[in-house]
């Protein structure tokens, strides 16, 4: 009572009227202050001054020395030797390290292994004795000989001194060792490319050489370039190292310069001033590669020095995606060029973990252009299931085929022949996919990727492509973004723009993979709405959801799964309302 007594003479009201109504604009403003950074400041301004009047006053630096070598002739000439061994070595150390990098993520375990042992090996061996062995190679194999095979006939015979002259011998040294620690560093960024990526690719059915090289490496490369770029610096610096082969490059020529004049620090100086310059060409380099690699990664990047210049000369994706207007379609109603249903019949499928069984005896038909929607709890081998169709997993027994064809084997009469990779591929272009977390290609645009795996794939024209992804587009509502990033995209439109990647193949199965478990729930009834048109399109549909309403909606099947097996599947009006299995009648209790 007493606090009330002593707040009623004031007009709480008004107070926050009036400040509300104040104007602010004639204030002074007052910036933070931060000593610190000045104290910083302060400093470095110091230590620069310092620096810069210890090396301008003191005559011993030599400056008159340095500016009369540092323009000459056999300064120059040692330079130019200098860059072409870091050009030759950086181009074929590159290509070879990325064949060793390929070689040491493949399958072929005797592949692997040489390629671990030659990267070992080299990695070892340090590089001044690497380049004197090559040097003296000639001890070892006095001449190259090559002949016809078990006979005395010689076609080339050729001294080994010749052969491997001092240049010869420091590029192929400078080659062999930067190739294995570039391999290291490609592998590198090989494993950091999310294996959402690997499996979206290898969904699509693309080659494997198309994965690496489209796919992957590209995304590996922002883990590559900024330490790869460090190597390339280093072998710029490295090739001071052939002065033991008396090949006179820039520090051996500076070495033999100031062994005349006795002028040792003005001609050092000379040196270190050209590695500047050529390690500052590098770093801008650098930069410019590392932003062209970096398409997708931010959604707003910012312009680089020049780019507004440049961009004049390049024609925009923009323009090279035009093609004829597309008259707005109604979802996908009336989607003339999506290709028929198939059938999907599981056959007895088995799939373990390890001493975990994922999958147990499954046994389903499902009939061409059917909806089928397959409902558990977490961990019940929904996802397994969907991943064996188009043979992401391979099953340990049984058989799975599309339109009475074996996925993942090729029959001849009573004989089953397990497909190469390359064929399984080519097979899988037929059953597309939707990943949970959308697995679009970040380093494409939304165009880029629709018809990247058409063109390759299905050998369409690019034109071709293009016009029926802006239909595709179109169809889910997104042809406004057609060149845009999928980081650009809302969670609701990424994966919309999934659906239509899946469906730019026209395949016969399109499998759903939870496609809505990422999604905020604002953004799941703009995703739902896209499938329910496509369950009106005769394409089959498998749908692992834990949207229990869209499936009662949806579905033609419903199938319950747990601990690997399915026990019980049957149309939706029977499944919801008078399930048999106790363990269903829980579940959609708990879940409705």
């Amino acid at each position: 009572m007493a606090l009330t007594t002593e707040l009623s003479g004031i007009d709480v009201d008004q107070k926050p009227a009036e400040q509300h109504r104040q104007d602010y604009s004639s204030y002074r403003i007052v910036p933070a202050r931060h000593p610190g950074r000045l104290v910083g400041t302060i400093f470095a301004a110091l230590v620069i001054a310092a620096v810069a009047y210890s090396t301008s006053t003191n005559p011993r630096w030599g400056w008159g020395v340095f500016s009369e070598w540092v323009f000459s002739e056999p300064v120059l000439a040692g330079l130019g030797r200098t860059l072409l061994l870091t050009a030759l070595a950086t181009i074929s150390g590159s290509v070879l390290g990325t064949a060793l990098a390929l070689a040491r993520v493949s399958r072929s375990p005797l592949l692997s292994s040489l390629s671990w042992a030659y990267i070992w090996l080299l990695r070892s061996i340090p590089l001044i004795v690497l380049l004197l062995v090559l040097n003296n190679l000639g001890y070892l194999y006095e001449s190259v000989r090559i002949g016809l095979p078990f006979s005395d006939t010689v076609l080339i015979d050729y001294p080994m001194v010749q052969l491997l002259t001092p240049f010869g011998a420091a590029f192929l040294g400078l080659t062999l060792n930067q190739s294995a620690f570039f391999a290291e560093i490609v592998r590198g960024g090989i494993l950091s490319v999310d294996q959402g990526q690997h499996e979206a690719a290898a969904a699509l059915g693309l080659p494997r050489h198309r994965q690496a090289f489209r796919i992957v490496l590209p995304q590996a490369m922002r883990t590559i370039l900024p330490t790869g770029f460090n190597e390339i610096i280093g072998l710029a610096k490295s090739t001071s190292m052939v002065y033991v082969l008396a090949l006179p490059e820039l520090f051996y020529t500076v070495q033999v310069i100031y062994r005349r004049n006795l002028e040792v620090i003005p001609l050092l100086m000379v040196a270190t001033a050209w590695y500047l310059v050529i390690m500052t060409v590098l770093s801008i380099a650098q930069h410019y590669i590392e932003r062209h690699f970096s398409r997708g990664a931010v959604r707003n990047p910012v312009p680089l020095p020049f780019q507004s210049f440049l961009v004049r000369f390049r024609r925009s994706v923009s323009s090279e995606a035009m093609v004829a207007p597309v008259t707005r379609q109604s979802g996908f109603k009336d989607a003339s060029q999506l290709r028929a249903g198939g059938s999907v019949r599981i056959q007895h499928v088995t799939k373990n973990f390890g001493p975990l069984k994922v999958l147990d005896d499954i046994d389903l038909v499902l009939p061409a252009g059917s909806v089928t929607a397959i409902l558990g709890p977490s961990g019940s081998g929904k996802s397994t299931l969907l991943r064996t169709i188009n043979h992401l997993e391979r099953v340990d027994s049984g058989f799975i085929a599309i339109d009475g064809e074996l996925v993942g084997y090729n029959q001849k009469g009573a004989t089953l022949y397990e497909l190469k990779e390359k064929d399984i591929l080519k097979r899988r272009a037929d059953i597309g996919m939707v990943f949970q977390n959308f697995n679009l290609f970040p380093h494409l645009t939304v165009l880029e990727n629709l018809i990247e795996a058409p063109i390759e794939v299905r050998g369409t024209s690019r034109d071709e492509a293009i016009q029926f992804a802006s239909e595709l587009l179109d169809r889910v509502g997104l042809s406004d973004k057609i060149n845009a990033y999928p980081r650009q995209l809302s969670g609701g439109q990424q994966q919309r723009v999934a659906i239509a990647r899946a469906l730019a193949l026209k395949p016969k199965v399109l499998l759903f993979d939870e496609p809505t478990s990422a999604l905020d729930p604002e953004l799941v009834g703009e995703v739902l709405d896209v499938i329910k048109e496509l369950a009106r399109t005769g394409t089959t549909l498998l749908i692992v959801t834990h949207e229990v309403g869209f499936a009662r909606e949806v579905a033609d099947t419903v199938v319950f799964m747990e601990s690997g097996r399915i026990l019980e599947a049957g149309p939706p009006t029977r499944i919801f309302a008078n399930a048999d299995h106790p363990r269903t009648r829980e579940f959609l209790a708990k879940v409705l």
